[in-house]
């Protein structure tokens, strides 16, 4: 008669509070190649004001360019929302686009 012990290897990918909050059912991870795993998170709060400076609170904070680069696009995503009659596809911005650009809420029609 035989005893086969299985162990159960925990590993984290990594640990801590996630800079804030996002939807769980359209949350999804994968195994790639046996190696790679890819971790897709999305954010409860895409407002293009609310681009996170990392993935968890006080850890693994985006480079400044990276960071940069993230509200150039979610300022994009926020200008093709809000005029959907426009092509924003090979548009460039710069100038006042941290915090999600400009706001025209004030300006009338």
């Amino acid at each position: 008669m035989a005893c086969v012990i299985h162990y159960i290897l925990i590993l984290y990918v990594f640990q801590g509070r996630l800079y804030d909050s996002t939807i769980s059912d359209e949350s999804t991870w994968t195994l790639e190649d046996k190696k790679l795993i890819r971790i897709v998170l999305t954010k409860s709060n895409r407002d293009a004001g609310n681009c996170w400076p990392s993935l968890l609170e006080g850890e693994y904070s985006a480079d400044p360019w990276v960071q940069d680069e993230m509200q150039k696009k979610l300022t994009l995503e926020r200008f093709q929302r809000e005029n959907p009659g426009f092509d924003f596809s090979r548009a460039e911005i710069s100038g006042n686009y941290s915090k999600g650009g400009p706001d025209f809420s004030n300006l009338q029609k």
